[in-house]
């Protein structure tokens, strides 16, 4: 994002807010449930705070869900296909006004039980999109009454821009939850309404009479119940290392590309998301990246830009769709999940596992930063002796001034809190420890022990 105090694409998040104050390598193993809880507070009490995923990846996975016309194929990295089509449909481009015929098919995964009913609920997918076809997730939960939200539109994406703009749908709310951007949310979460249970629809599209397919790795869902809270638990240190991840700063693409949200000020998304990918040994080729211009630097950057771009929010900073396009690259998979605190971080970094974490801050609530900002992505890439938080700040005048380390407390506090005040003095809302994670298609051992230690399997 920009340096600025901007509005955050959740400031209607923040009424609820607002509201609340003023009343008080081998395989991935199988996706189960998975629980994150909070250590206990300084009152001794254990924190609200929980995260629930769930994944579908393997073979059995895609079996167990109900396919019109789609079928699980089996082999290293097992996926879900376009068989045999329900159906033809027209589609019309809100972003190009074009319309097209594509054909379809569905699958729908089995209904997943929250392990501890959410407020918050976000779906993430890895897949392989070839030019001609693209895909839709949706998501239907069930509320602590009995009763079922619609199917709600999380995405429209392919990995290229070709065919359809990848975009979000706005405007979706059956008066009880709404849909903002990539986050499905309780409107009213101070009720005591919840999400219990959810599950997940892939429509995946082709033209037609063709044998093209999109194929599906991976389709999750996280869901979490955060406690409203301006300040959380500190943790103790507990480790000292550093990862090597390349430095890219998203300042030097200033102007570039406006039609991407502006050029690079605002790519701070794409740029963290192109570090970590690099680390993992994902590149582009000359061909791919054949259509920026030549005089610019660190082309990668521009097209990481292009192709994480959500035609309907104007930005670059669609969680899901960041975690997808890393997982265009061989190898890769990506979620969007939530973490407990920087002991969870500590525990990834110890298996070679960097994350990519949201926070918002005002400049004098970060040491050393310089700027403030209502929402920003940063490469979590090790901590000091001390404990302190060495990161990868895309938000740096140029590639040398990238890695920086902040205090630990300040930064484990913007990171997980979730009501902070503004410039002007307004509660607004904060991320809750979002993150994401990019790691092995096949993660070794320790790998899976680490990231299932945090609740991602």
């Amino acid at each position: 994002m920009s340096r600025a105090e901007l509005p955050s694409r959740r400031t209607l998040l923040a009424a609820a807010v607002v509201a609340a104050v003023a009343g008080g390598a081998g395989p991935a193993s199988a996706a189960a449930p998975a629980t994150v809880a909070t250590r206990p507070t300084g009152s001794g009490r254990a924190a609200a705070r929980t995260v629930d995923n769930r994944a579908w990846t393997t073979y059995t996975d895609w079996r167990a869900g109900t396919a019109a016309g789609t079928r699980a194929v089996a082999g290293a990295r097992p996926g879900l296909v376009l068989a045999k089509p329900a159906g033809t449909t027209d589609y019309t481009d809100p972003h190009t006004g074009r319309t097209a015929a594509y054909e379809y098919a569905t699958w729908t995964s089995p209904v997943h039980r929250l392990a501890v009913p959410a407020t918050e609920a976000i779906a993430s997918w890895n897949a392989h999109t070839p030019e001609g076809t693209w895909l839709q997730i949706e998501l239907k939960g069930t509320y602590s009454d009995g009763t079922d939200t619609p199917w709600y539109v999380m995405g429209r994406w392919a990995a290229g821009d070709g065919d359809i703009l990848r975009t979000s749908v706005d405007d979706q709310s059956d008066g009880r939850s709404s849909v903002w951007t990539d986050t499905l949310a309780v409107d009213d979460a101070a009720s005591g309404l919840r999400l219990t249970s959810a599950r997940l629809r892939l429509t995946l599209y082709r033209r037609p009479g063709t044998r093209l397919t999109p194929t599906v790795w991976r389709a999750g869902l996280m869901g979490s119940d955060v406690p409203d809270r301006f300040t959380v638990p500190a943790s103790e240190p507990g480790l000292a290392r550093e990862l090597v991840v390349p430095r890219y700063s998203q300042e030097i693409h200033k102007g570039q590309y406006p039609e991407y949200d502006n050029g690079g000020e605002a790519w701070c998304s794409p740029t963290s998301s192109q570090m970590i990918i690099e680390y993992w040994g994902g590149r582009l080729s000359e061909e791919q990246l054949s259509w920026v211009d030549p005089s610019y630097a660190d082309p990668q950057i521009c097209h990481a830009a292009r192709h994480t771009y959500d035609h309907q929010y104007a930005g670059c900073g669609n969680w899901p769709f960041n975690a997808a396009y890393a997982a265009t690259f061989p190898g890769l998979q990506g979620v969007v999940t939530r973490l407990r605190s920087l002991t969870d971080l500590e525990t990834l970094i110890a298996a070679g596992i960097p994350a990519i974490t949201s926070q918002s801050f005002l400049k004098e609530e970060l040491t050393g930063a310089g700027y403030g900002t209502s929402g920003h992505l940063m490469t979590v890439i090790g901590f000091t002796a001390d404990g302190d938080v060495i990161a990868n700040d895309p938000a740096s005048d140029d590639n040398e001034a990238v890695r920086r380390i902040y205090q630990r407390r300040e930064w484990e506090n913007i990171w997980l809190r979730t009501k902070r005040y503004n410039a002007s003095g307004k509660v607004v809302s904060g991320t809750g420890g979002v993150c994401y994670l990019y790691f092995p298609a096949r993660p070794t051992p320790r790998q899976r022990k680490a990231l299932a230690a945090v609740g991602v399997r």
